[in-house]
């Protein structure tokens, strides 16, 4: 799944190029998870102000009295945008043609959508961005705050994470890669972290997902950016992906456990607490 880095390494891909550009047309495939929420024809000839991303929501926001798209990768989705893309394929369900190349959306599993809103105090938009935590490389991500909410929660530190509730972004690879940097096990009671420890996870968040976005994120199967590069951050990962291979710090074996259905690494050694 695309997560908070591949996001923000999407929307650097295409931003610069795609804002200021007109929309000529716009063409749907299969259905999505949720349906675009508006006429697809009548996008055309509104022009792209700029794209944002909230959590793992990318936000192209629309010229005065066109709204914004939101647009979630889901599951196995990408976007591309450039001016030769062939034709769409049966795996391919949102075309928005500009007067500077196609922003295409393709997307196997189709868990992926493309959402009109009128503006981000639009029912529709927040319903889907009003619950999400704080970014985790802005300002707004304070420690004072994220460690408030690690003592509010009885939850498995791994599974508070991937919540988003004390901070959005932090999927299943980076969860698993940031514990390790900061020494804590997956399964540690979130309550029972103490300021110090919290303070190393605080910053190894910080420090995991800044590298992993300069990295061009990661590319476990077949994600790319918009321009079509992969991302190379998985060649470097200290524990996901690697069960049985030697910690890169201790050479204890990396373990693996499952937590909430999702696939959790750790360094037994390394993290013993």
């Amino acid at each position: 799944m695309p997560e908070l880095p591949e996001v923000e390494v999407t929307r650097r891909s295409f931003e610069s190029r795609i804002a200021g550009a007109q929309i000529l047309s716009v063409t749907l495939g299969k259905p999505l998870r949720w349906p675009l929420g508006r006429d697809p024809a009548s996008l055309a000839g509104r022009r792209v102000l700029g794209v944002r991303r909230r959590g793992k929501y990318l936000l192209v926001d629309l010229d005065e009295g066109g709204g914004v798209l939101l647009v979630h990768l889901g599951m196995s989705g990408s976007l591309r945008f450039a001016d030769d893309l062939p034709a769409p394929g049966v795996h391919d369900h949102f075309d928005m043609a500009t007067d500077r190349g196609v922003l295409r959306l393709h997307d196997p599993r189709r868990f992926g959508a493309v959402v009109w809103a009128a503006g981000e105090a639009d029912p529709a938009a927040r319903k889907l961005l009003q619950n999400l935590g704080p970014e985790p490389l802005e300002d707004g991500f304070s420690f004072e705050g994220f460690h408030a909410g690690l003592q509010a929660s009885r939850a498995p530190i791994k599974l508070l994470l991937l919540s988003g509730k004390v901070v959005v972004g932090v999927g299943n690879i980076y969860a698993s890669e940031v514990l390790f940097l900061a020494g804590i096990r997956p399964t540690a009671r979130a309550s029972s972290i103490g300021p110090v420890r919290a303070r190393r996870l605080h910053a190894a968040i910080r420090e995991v997902l800044a590298r992993a976005v300069e990295r061009g994120g990661s590319t476990l199967r077949d994600f790319s950016s918009a321009d079509g590069n992969a991302g190379h951050f998985q060649l470097e990962a200290n524990v996901y992906g690697r069960e049985q291979q030697p910690c890169r710090v201790c050479g204890t074996p990396i373990r693996l456990l499952r937590q909430g259905q999702r696939s959790t690494f750790y360094c037994q050694r390394c993290q013993r607490t």
